[in-house]
C-alpha cells in the first residue's frame, strides 16, 4: 500500500512517540516510570471501553470487573507462571467471562445495560470478599512483584497491540457494522447485521486489553483485595476520560486518559482532600462548554491556523 506524504509523516510521528515511550525506562527516573506505567493503564482501559461503547452507544460500566479479574490473575498465578502468560491468561479468562455476560445482558438496551454492568462490579466485589472470609478466613491476596521497567514494556505492549486493533477495526466491514448498530439497531437487524454476535465478541474483545492490563498493574502492588481490585473508579474514569478526550477520533480517548491520569496524580499529590472536587467542576466545565472533549480543542486550533495561512498573501 502506497502512502501519500501526510499519512508518511503521521506514520513518522507515531513511530518518534513510540520511541520516546520506549526509552522512558532508560531515564532511571522511577517517579517518570511509575507514572507512565499509570496513565498507560488509564489509557488501555479508556480505548478499550471506547471500542465497544463508542460505536454502539451502549454505556458499559463493567471495565472494574475485567480490570479486577486480570488482577486477581495476577495474584492466583503469579508465583506459578511467567509474568507474560499471566497477562494472556488473565485476558483469555476475562474474554471467557464478558462472552457469557454479553451473551446474557446485550439484548438489554440503554440505562438497564448500564445498570446492570454496573451492579455486576459489585457482585463479584462481594462474592469474592464472602469466599475469601469464608473459604480461606483472609481478605486478599499477595502478588508476585515484577521490577518496573518489565511492568512498563508489558503495558506499551499491550497498549500497541490494543491501538493497531483499534485502528484496524475502525476501518473494516466489523466497524461499519458496530457503527450502524450504533446508529439505529433495528434497521442494522433489517440491513442483514447480525446485532447480538456482533455486539458480544466486542464487549468480551475489549475485556481482553482491560484484564491484561490489571494483570500488569497489580504487579506493581504488594498486595490486593476486592475493595481495590474492583473499585468502581476503573469503570467510571474510563467513561470520563473518553468525554475528556472525545470520542470522534481514536486519539481522542488517548488524550482524554493522558492528561486526565496526570492530573489525578498531581491532585491527589498535591490537594489529596480536594481533588474528587477539582475533577467533578473540570468535568462539568468539559462537558458544558466542550461537549466534543479536547479534541474539539484541537481541531478548531488547527482551524484557526487554516484559516491563517490562507489569508496570509
Amino acid at each position: 500500500m502506497k502512502l501519500n506524504a501526510k499519512q508518511l509523516v503521521l506514520a513518522v510521528v507515531l513511530l518518534l512517540i513510540l520511541a520516546a515511550l520506549a526509552a522512558i525506562p532508560s531515564l532511571n527516573n522511577l517517579y517518570i516510570t511509575v507514572l507512565f506505567i499509570t496513565i498507560l493503564a488509564f489509557v488501555i482501559l479508556t480505548v478499550s471501553w471506547t471500542i465497544f461503547s463508542g460505536p454502539t452507544g451502549y454505556i458499559s460500566l463493567a471495565p472494574a470487573a475485567f480490570f479486577g479479574m486480570g488482577m486477581y490473575a495476577a495474584a492466583v498465578f503469579g508465583k506459578q507462571m511467567h509474568f507474560t502468560l499471566v497477562i494472556l491468561l488473565a485476558g483469555a479468562i476475562a474474554f471467557a467471562f464478558a462472552l457469557l455476560v454479553g451473551a446474557v445482558t446485550l439484548r438489554l438496551k440503554g440505562i438497564y445495560f448500564a445498570i446492570f454492568t454496573f451492579g455486576l462490579v459489585f457482585l463479584i466485589q462481594q462474592l469474592l470478599t464472602w469466599a475469601e472470609t469464608t473459604f480461606t478466613h483472609t481478605r486478599g491476596r499477595f502478588v508476585v512483584v515484577i521490577d518496573n521497567s518489565t511492568i512498563y514494556y508489558h503495558m506499551l505492549g499491550i497498549f500497541v497491540i490494543l491501538m493497531v486493533t483499534a485502528f484496524l477495526l475502525q476501518r473494516s466491514k466489523f466497524g461499519l457494522a458496530l457503527q450502524s448498530i450504533g446508529q439505529d439497531e433495528d434497521a442494522a437487524s433489517h440491513a442483514g447485521v447480525n446485532v447480538t454476535p456482533i455486539k458480544v465478541i466486542t464487549f468480551a474483545g475489549s475485556a481482553i486489553f482491560m484484564a491484561a492490563a490489571g494483570a500488569a498493574l497489580a504487579a506493581r502492588q504488594t498486595y490486593i483485595d476486592p475493595g481495590s481490585a474492583f473499585s468502581i473508579n476503573y469503570s467510571f474514569f474510563p467513561v470520563l476520560m473518553a468525554i475528556f478526550g472525545g470520542m470522534t477520533n481514536l486519539y481522542g480517548p488517548v488524550i482524554g486518559a493522558g492528561v486526565f491520569a496526570y492530573l489525578e496524580d498531581i491532585l491527589t499529590t498535591k490537594f489529596p482532600n480536594y481533588y474528587m472536587l477539582i475533577f467533578g467542576l473540570t468535568m462539568v466545565a468539559v462537558i458544558a462548554f466542550l461537549p466534543n472533549g479536547l479534541v474539539d480543542v484541537i481541531k478548531q486550533i488547527r482551524k484557526g491556523g487554516a484559516v491563517k495561512k490562507n489569508a496570509d498573501p
